[in-house]
């Protein structure tokens, strides 16, 4: 069983910045891709953002685009995920979840290991 732990979360005002962090003890995610997606309440989960095994590739959702950054430190075993210019629109649980060394894609689908999410909050 692989445990992702998320962390990084909490209420920012408008235009703030947080930075989102995903780790684990149980793989190297240096050979995962790992995508970031995000649920309100009442709505879809959604995709975020991701970061490929293969090259590091990254994607992002379009919304997300020029704000969230997405990267790794494989001596950290962490990813990270730097949103800026936050909205209120971004206020939602943040999870990020790992495949086994695929492109990436912000479909939710065919990622098998999921953390429990971070909760953010963009409040004034």
């Amino acid at each position: 069983q692989v445990q992702l732990v998320e962390s990084g979360g909490g209420l920012v005002q408008p235009g703030g910045s947080l930075r989102l962090s995903c780790t684990t003890s149980d793989i190297s995610l240096n050979y995962w891709t790992i995508g970031w997606f995000r649920q309100a309440p009442g709505k879809e989960r959604e995709g975020v953002s991701c970061i490929a095994s293969t090259d590091s590739s990254t994607i992002y959702a379009d919304s997300m685009k020029g704000r969230f950054a997405i990267s790794r430190d494989d001596a950290k075993n962490t990813i990270y995920l730097q949103m800026n210019n936050l909205r209120p629109e971004d206020t939602a649980v943040y999870y990020c979840a790992a495949v086994y060394f695929r492109q990436c894609v912000l479909s939710p689908s065919p990622y098998g290991y999921w953390g429990q999410g971070t909760q953010v909050t963009v409040a004034s």
